[in-house]
């Protein structure tokens, strides 16, 4: 080391060198170091009584602990021992990838329109319900009242209730959700402008959801695709191809989340093919119906009537529209 702070004063070089030789030379060639010193040749003898001084101790000093420094320096990078081993990197996940539906934004940037089929007002407003309208190869009711359980619980409340689970499921994924109605009118809309309102909100796919009034000894579900249908003013012949690969995935994914069976009372292994409604003919984006179950069958009515399974016929639609969103 280097600096005034580390150059001995004469008197303590005196007295280290006395008291290391003292243990390495006889008392009388201590006695003449301490002369040298006092006349004035001090360097000399101190050099000489370090280089003794160093031989005498170099054993010791091997020997001794670390000093403050090395101690503190040893403990912040100390030699791995075999308890000491650095862990390994963690293992890649064995969880599997999400899906479509596990994944918040899988659907951002989509818009889907939801049509809860008819309303709940519909029952007080005959005359409006009532007005016909043109569906293209005909003329039909602009709307109807719909069917219900036999206590009184209504398909119209019944639709709207999935459709408001289904949009939440779906908002949650990253989608645009638009309904044709959300109890806020108080009759309507006519199915004129249920199938326009997808191409209003410039929807990438549609899909109605509704109750059948079916035979009371009949049970299960079914999807409706639309036919082709060509005349006045419906032409959906470009929808009718992605049409049925989403009613294809509807019955699935429904099925797969309410283990309601296809009905046994109508259509065929759950699917049907109709060309007389409106709100198929006139659509121009892929769009479906489901009847999610016979509201007139003791056993679909209860649970139709439960929240929980309620819960689950929205979860198998959100399902649907995100896997046909999501997939070819």
């Amino acid at each position: 080391m280097t600096g005034p702070t580390n150059r001995p004063h004469r008197r303590s070089t005196l007295l280290r060198v006395t008291t290391v030789v003292g243990a390495a030379v006889p008392l009388c060639m201590a006695g003449w170091l301490g002369w040298q010193a006092v006349s004035g040749n001090a360097p000399a003898a101190s050099t000489a009584a370090q280089a003794t001084a160093a031989q005498a101790t170099a054993a010791p000093t091997a020997a001794a602990p670390t000093s403050a420094a090395a101690t503190t320096t040893a403990t912040a990078t100390p030699a791995p021992t075999p308890t000491q081993t650095q862990p390994d990197a963690a293992p890649p996940s064995t969880a599997p990838a999400p899906t479509p539906s596990e994944t918040s934004t899988a659907l951002t940037g989509r818009t889907i329109l939801l049509d809860p089929g008819h309303n709940p007002g519909n029952f007080s407003h005959p005359t409006e319900i009532n007005r016909q309208v043109d569906i293209g190869n005909a003329h039909k009711e602009c709307d109807t009242t719909g069917t219900e359980t036999n206590s009184g619980y209504t398909e119209a409340d019944y639709t709207l209730d999935v459709s408001r689970r289904a949009r939440a499921i779906l908002a949650a994924r990253g989608a645009t959700v638009v309904l044709t109605q959300d109890g806020d009118r108080p009759w309507g809309p006519c199915i004129d402008e249920r199938a326009k309102a997808a191409a209003d909100a410039h929807a990438d796919v549609a899909l109605s959801v509704h109750g059948d009034g079916g035979p009371a000894s009949g049970s299960g579900f079914h999807v409706i695709l639309p036919a082709k249908v060509v005349a006045g003013k419906a032409d959906n012949s470009a929808i009718v191809e992605p049409s049925h690969r989403l009613g294809l995935l509807l019955r699935e994914q429904f099925h797969t989340a309410t283990g309601e069976p296809y009905a046994d009372y109508t259509a065929s292994d759950g699917l049907d093919t109709r060309s007389d409604l409106g709100g198929l003919n006139l659509s121009t984006v892929p769009k479906v119906f489901i009847e999610c179950g016979n509201m007139r069958n003791s056993a679909d009515a209860k649970r139709m009537t439960d929240p929980q399974w309620r819960q689950k016929a929205a979860q198998g639609i959100a399902d649907a529209l995100t896997a046909f969103l999501t997939t070819r």
